[in-house]
């Protein structure tokens, strides 16, 4: 179930564009969608009209834990606010499904096999199948997996597929060596059948041009205005005080390397805690090996998965953030760090030096998979807190001047404009009008 800090209208308030008006139902048209263009551009011009868009591959909406639903999230609600119709296919097992919609997306739940190896491509599939009934323009998948059943509406449809990457998943270390074959073949797949390919990061881009020799679109992830919030839960559940603690937080999966942190912080010697903030996603094993690795500091606590006001406040109070990560695309928890100005402590894996770009107050670099390096790395941010807290103020800086939603979702719009087919006999290219 949502959590529920988490409010639609308390979300609205703080993204970086104007509030979305909500649906009054699923099927029903938009109270008030205005459609709009770049400002001072004839539809001649631009080529704009409407268009209907199905995104497959995300977990659902409202977005709780996972960089993918965030990502969907603040992408298919802009989308919606110039005026297309986009429709997220949502599992069962995320949460609670809105019958009216979220932020003016048209939400769906299609059936899937809730298992470890089955729940995305089982979804991924009766979600394509789905959406091919409604005729979309384009249809979007998110993540490698999706691309096993993409060469369907490729080949069935007039609709154009799409497919970004948010990270090479058939190298992730919690999948076994029958199901990193399946998605071995989901990334040979991503490369040739999607009409276009978007990738989160510079190093995704410059893998899909030199691996397949095709034209992969640079859209990177966004982050939103930090919503600083005083502590009102934090302390009473886990025992945490402003300025008291360090933060990892996502998925407790093994590519993400809290294990290391943890072994690492250990071997410091601070009052200061270490707070982990995820679960787990099929990874339960893992999930009782990382607290049989922390038993017997009590400077460690687990929290569970967080969002909204808690995670808020978990940022809000954090002395510092960590991000061992040996695998990512473009992690969302560090533009969020960044953005709430905190001191970061970061693998020197691409995605990570593509944000933070070099080791510096405020942005320290380790390298990636040395336990040793990075207890001198934390050594080091503990002792001078101040003088990191100041140096992540020019992080700040640079990080919410260069990562913007509102920018990606124009130029994933600009995207879909140049894919999109003619409507032709369809005659659906039409302007959204207000409904009585």
């Amino acid at each position: 179930m949502a959590h529920p800090d988490l409010q639609a209208e308390e979300l609205d308030q703080h993204t970086e564009g104007p509030a979305i008006p909500r649906q009054r139902g699923v099927g029903a048209p938009a109270r008030r969608v205005v459609p709009t263009r770049p400002p001072g551009a004839s539809v001649a011009e631009t080529g704009w009209r409407p268009l209907r868009i199905a995104m497959i591959g995300q977990k659902g909406m409202p977005a709780t834990y996972g960089g993918i639903e965030r990502h969907v999230e603040e992408m298919a609600s802009r989308l919606v606010s110039y005026g297309h119709e986009v429709t997220v296919y949502c599992r069962r097992s995320y949460g609670d499904t809105p019958a009216d919609g979220y932020r003016g997306v048209r939400l769906r739940q299609t059936h899937t096999i809730a298992s470890k190896h089955l729940d995305a491509i089982v979804h991924a599939a009766t979600s394509t199948m789905t959406a091919m009934t409604a005729r979309p323009d384009i249809v979007h998948y998110h993540g490698l997996g999706p691309a096993l059943v993409a060469p369907l509406p490729r080949a069935l449809s007039r609709a154009r597929v799409v497919l970004t990457v948010h990270g090479l998943d058939n190298q992730r270390n919690k999948w076994g060596l029958a199901a990193r074959a399946v998605l071995g073949s989901a990334h040979w797949l991503s490369g040739y059948v999607p009409h276009q390919r978007v990738a989160v990061s510079q190093g995704l881009a410059a893998h899909y041009g030199t691996r397949f020799g095709r034209p992969t679109t640079y859209i990177p992830n966004g982050v939103n205005p930090a919503r600083p919030a005083r502590t009102r839960q934090i302390q009473d559940r886990f025992g945490l005080t402003p300025g008291g603690y360090l933060l990892l937080v996502g998925r407790l999966v093994p590519e993400k390397a809290a294990d290391l942190l943890i072994r690492a912080f250990r071997r410091t010697e601070t009052p200061i805690r270490l707070a982990i903030v995820g679960g787990s996603s099929f990874t339960d094993d893992f999930v009782d090996r990382l607290r049989r690795e922390a038993d017997g500091d009590d400077r460690i606590v687990f929290t569970g998965f967080a969002y909204g006001d808690l995670l808020a406040e978990l940022y809000s109070g954090a002395a510092g953030f960590v991000q061992p990560s040996r695998l990512e695309g473009l992690p969302l928890t560090l533009l969020e760090a960044a953005a709430y100005g905190l001191p970061v402590v970061a693998s020197d894996i691409a995605p990570h030096v593509e944000v933070l770009h070099s080791d510096a107050a405020g942005g320290r670099l380790f390298r990636d998979g040395d336990e040793d390096d990075l207890v001198r790395v934390l050594t080091a941010l503990l002792a001078d807190l101040p003088g990191e807290r100041a140096g992540a103020v020019a992080l700040r800086e640079r990080v919410t001047g260069r990562y913007s939603w509102d920018t990606a979702a124009r130029e994933l719009e600009r995207l879909y404009l140049r894919l999109a087919p003619e409507p032709g006999r369809r005659g659906r290219a039409r302007l959204a009008v207000t409904s009585d």
